[in-house]
């Protein structure tokens, strides 16, 4: 069971969990499995005995929150989740510099927002599956050219809002990919009409059919993470409030 405690004097948060009292064990001067030291600690307690006398809160951490700057399998990044105390929202930044250090959270005030700064078409992969699927003579290159072109020129001019979110497996949790909406679609296969003749229009009309729900078609977003922070306000007077700390203790 996990419990984020806030001391409000300070603003500093710990993550209290049930391995906050294993030991840490460490090798001796024998590289022996007799010569390793147990060493016996509780992080949590630490905590409450640095910030003695301050108040105690717990926060709520919100679901479906998380976002991070780097892929989740990524043992040293950056994370940022919210949380709160039922009154204010807060921002928690979770990091670890080095990849042998602990967890880090730090409580940020405000809120944070995820900021669209590029919008891209697969081209190479569009490239790759259209020269795999072509069932005729490989299309001209001019074709193949004028076609991302056109690509191009619908992802500068779609709005992300009118668009469908795919759940598209990606290497990043800022990088999500979004169908084309159906007038983009219909003006897509209008153009298709001047590049591709014949039999070629049936066969570019069968791939983007084939991709424009799942697959080379979607278009790419790539976002940042903008963080909101709000001045805290030191004029009210924080007091100590004892009977929040035991109330923690003795959820342990």
């Amino acid at each position: 069971m996990k419990q984020l405690i806030r001391c409000v004097n300070c603003d500093a948060v710990f993550l209290k969990t049930p391995y906050d009292q294993w030991p840490e064990y460490e090798m001796g001067s024998r590289e022996s499995v007799e010569s390793v030291q147990s060493i016996e600690k509780d992080d949590f307690k630490d905590f409450l005995i640095h910030h003695r006398g301050h108040r105690l809160e717990e926060l709520k951490i919100i679901e479906d929150s998380y976002v991070s700057e780097k892929p989740y399998y990524e043992p040293v990044k950056t994370s940022y989740f919210r949380a709160t105390n039922g009154k204010d929202m807060f921002v928690i930044k979770k990091f670890r510099r080095r990849i042998g250090d602990p967890l880090t959270y730090e409580l940020i005030m405000g809120d944070y927002s995820l900021k669209c700064i590029s919008i891209e078409i697969q081209e190479e992969e569009i490239i790759k599956q259209l020269k795999t699927e072509w069932r005729l003579s490989p299309p001209p290159q001019n074709k193949i050219n004028a076609f991302i072109k056109l690509l191009r020129h619908l992802s500068k001019t779609v709005d992300l809002r009118e668009l469908e979110r795919v759940r598209e497996e990606s290497p990043s949790p800022l990088v999500i990919y979004y169908k084309l909406d159906d007038v983009s679609l219909a003006y897509l296969m209008r153009n298709c009409r001047g590049i591709f003749k014949g039999n070629e229009y049936e066969e570019i009309e069968g791939f983007i059919n084939r991709h424009k729900e799942e697959g080379v078609l979607l278009l790419k977003a790539t976002y940042k993470i903008h963080i909101s922070e709000k001045v805290h306000s030191q004029e009210e007077q924080v007091t100590p409030l004892p009977f929040i700390k035991r109330r923690i203790l003795e959820s342990k």
